[in-house]
């Protein structure tokens, strides 16, 4: 980094007015002159002045990272100081997610260098250290989420999860203090942090209650504290930061006119590639200004216009409609989260399914086995050509095969590499005399196939949604973003229907995004419920109404048993704050604890808790020790439940005194 652009990008970040030349020559950073600098009243109560920094974590599948912004800066987002190690053709602002642990089970290193680490040792040793890579998809996928859920390692070992995912939270903790006390000159305390974390907004509330979890273990918050950690949803934050876009930070596929002076007739792919010749030469500056106006893009919004933001990343893809509420620019929620599985690692999964096709399963599995590092090697290899791909490429990907693969499979199987592929029917697929797999375009282009048409699937049946008509824009962010294949699929299903806008830096987005999300939380003022939730109640038996099977006779009262009391419905739109009250009496006096089961269902007329469909997901649990227990025999508990929020959160008091009650709501642990 030489001097002089170390010197503008600090002193962009110190001082809000330093010399607005110095930064001119990088559409990273707008120059702010003081007349933009309007003070929000709004953002100033939303963080607390407890916090002097808000930092953001991007706890990502395949990526992660952070960047931090001071509260009295709130203009001046700085992304994490580059990683040591990258790959060729990668950009490096983000560290892939992997962990490695010694053999005893101790945290040894994160991202490039435990990767390397691993892939350094020899093999006889690498078989006893943990290695762990795109383990976040598992919160997901694990439909019985507990804080004994395991993960397993490159070697087939198992660790809990809960203790991965602290290591790993506890790692970036570590890093950005670090980084923070540098800054300061002086130690940064953990208290003075505001940290955000992202989260898939698809995820259930049982894997986001996994990570809020995992990062009290690793330190960054206390249950006693919750506020201090806040939980954000990704496409929400990539939605939050797309409303500051101005012109030049952003690739419009369907544009007419040119942006960013190209002319429309350059196709996607070179466009994108200057785009992002463009981000490579500001990648010294690691600081970022947002206007406090709004982004020229907004200008074009009118009260009341919807977006969508897609959200593309290594696990899932998912996706959210905002509508705009101005003159704030608050948001409102059109539609409830939706998505699923159909991150990038889908094309991993199908070039894994193409060597098996080739060299059989029975092989592949074995050397994943026997060879672990060799296999990360050539993932490694893989990634970097599919980032290569393009809609328009004429020209073989060749892929080096480790000197292993080929030495084990001649071992394996008696016979060589090279004669597996003549054999194997696949004809787009060829062996070259340098030890590559040489792909045709087209063999690529079929690995991304199905991952990109599950994603168009998709959003062709959220824009078929009576909520979804009348989209302006069309956001595509997240890692998987970057790719030109998606981006064209994407371009040619809906550029007629909406403009497809996609930031630079795409990367970078969502990490960006949390970071305004944690400094004014208050920006989403309204969200859908993603299920239905209530619990089971008893009510007065209604002849003709109820049916008889439910009847039961208590002290000469008929009661209807398994009712469901509903407290909200599946995409019902619910306001920032809004409360569900509800009022419960201890079945005795002397009751101590009140426990009461929620259910939820993706149904939103449910009548009873044994219907199909319906689910146990969590637990109320009401602490009355310590209240006065001299008051009325009948004591009411009176229980706010919010779900406006990206975390459902409840508190309680307790009527005749008007304490509050101790309450504490939990998906993982019923």
């Amino acid at each position: 980094m030489s001097e002089s652009e170390g010197g503008a990008a600090d002193a962009v970040s110190t001082s809000t007015y330093s010399s607005p030349a110095k930064s001119l020559g990088d559409p990273g950073i707008t120059p702010l002159s003081p007349s933009h600098i309007v003070k929000d009243s709004d953002a100033e109560d939303a963080v607390e002045q407890l916090f002097l920094v808000v930092v953001a974590i991007d706890f990502g599948t395949t990526s992660s990272g952070y960047a931090y912004s001071f509260t009295k800066e709130p203009e001046c987002i700085h992304v994490m100081r580059r990683w040591e190690g990258g790959d060729p053709g990668v950009s490096n602002q983000k560290t892939p997610t992997t962990i490695l642990l010694t053999p005893e089970r101790k945290f040894h290193s994160f991202g490039y260098a435990a990767r390397d680490f691993y892939h350094d040792l020899d093999p006889n040793e690498s078989k006893h250290w943990l290695y762990f890579e795109k383990f976040k998809m598992k919160l997901h996928t694990t439909g019985n989420l507990t804080m004994e859920t395991d993960l397993t390692a490159a070697n087939g070992k198992k660790v809990k999860a809960l203790e991965i995912f602290a290591y790993a939270l506890q790692f970036f903790k570590e890093q950005a203090l670090k980084e923070l006390s540098d800054q300061a000159g002086s130690d940064f305390e953990n208290t003075e942090v505001r940290w955000v974390i992202t989260v898939p907004a698809i995820w259930k509330q049982p894997a986001k209650q996994f990570m809020r979890q995992a990062a009290y273990k690793a330190g960054m918050a206390t249950p006693e504290n919750p506020e201090q950690l806040i939980i954000a949803l990704e496409p929400e934050a990539a939605s939050i930061y797309c409303r500051k876009l101005r012109l030049h930070q952003m690739i419009d596929l369907s544009s007419r006119a040119p942006v960013n002076g190209y002319s429309p007739s350059d196709t996607i792919g070179t466009g994108f590639t200057q785009a992002k010749e463009h981000v490579r030469r500001n990648r010294q500056s690691r600081t970022f200004l947002v206007e406090n106006v709004i982004g020229e893009i907004w200008s074009e919004l009118e009260e009341g216009d919807r977006y969508i933001v897609v959200d593309s990343g290594g696990g899932t893809v998912d996706m959210t409609v905002h509508q705009i509420r101005l003159p704030e620019g608050h948001l409102k929620e059109l539609y409830k989260a939706t998505g699923g599985p159909y991150g990038s690692l889908g094309v991993d999964y199908e070039f894994e399914k193409l060597l098996c096709k080739i060299f059989g399963e029975d092989f592949i599995e074995q050397f994943k086995i026997k060879r672990p590092a060799a296999w990360v090697d050539l993932m490694i290899a893989f990634e970097s050509r599919k980032r290569a791909a393009a809609p328009d490429r004429t020209n073989p990907l060749n892929i080096t095969l480790p000197f292993s693969f080929i030495d084990y499979y001649k071992k394996f199987r008696g016979h060589s590499v090279e004669h597996a592929l003549r054999k194997s029917n696949v004809d787009f697929v060829k062996w070259s005399s340098q030890g590559m797999l040489r792909m045709s375009p087209d063999a690529m282009n079929a690995l991304f196939k199905p991952t990109i048409d599950q994603i168009v699937q998709h959003l062709s049946d959220v824009f078929d949604k009576p909520e979804v008509t009348n989209v302006k824009f069309l956001f595509l962010v997240g890692g998987f973003a970057e790719s030109p294949l998606l981006q064209q699929a994407v371009q040619s299903a809906f550029g007629s229907r909406c403009r497809v806008i996609i930031p630079q830096d795409v990367g970078l987005t969502i990490l960006k995004g949390a970071v305004l999300f944690g400094l004014d939380p208050a920006v989403i003022k309204v969200r859908r419920s993603p299920l239905t939730y209530g619990v089971g109640v008893l009510n007065r038996f209604v002849e003709g109404k109820h049916p008889p099977e439910k009847l039961l006779v208590k002290d000469g009262t008929r009661w209807c048993t398994d009712v469901f009391d509903k407290f909200i419905s599946a995409d019902q739109s619910v306001a920032l704050g809004e409360t569900v009250t509800r009022s419960y009496t201890p079945a005795k006096p002397s009751q101590l604890v009140i426990v009461i089961n929620i259910y939820s269902s993706e149904q939103d007329n449910v009548s009873f808790i044994t219907e199909s469909g319906v689910k146990k997901c969590g637990t109320l649990r009401l602490d009355l020790t310590g209240t006065d227990a001299s008051v009325p025999n009948r004591r009411e508990i009176k229980t706010l439940m919010q779900f406006g929020d990206t975390e459902i959160k409840a508190m309680a008091i307790d009527v005749a005194t008007s304490k509050s009650v101790k309450v504490g709501i939990d998906f993982l642990n019923y």
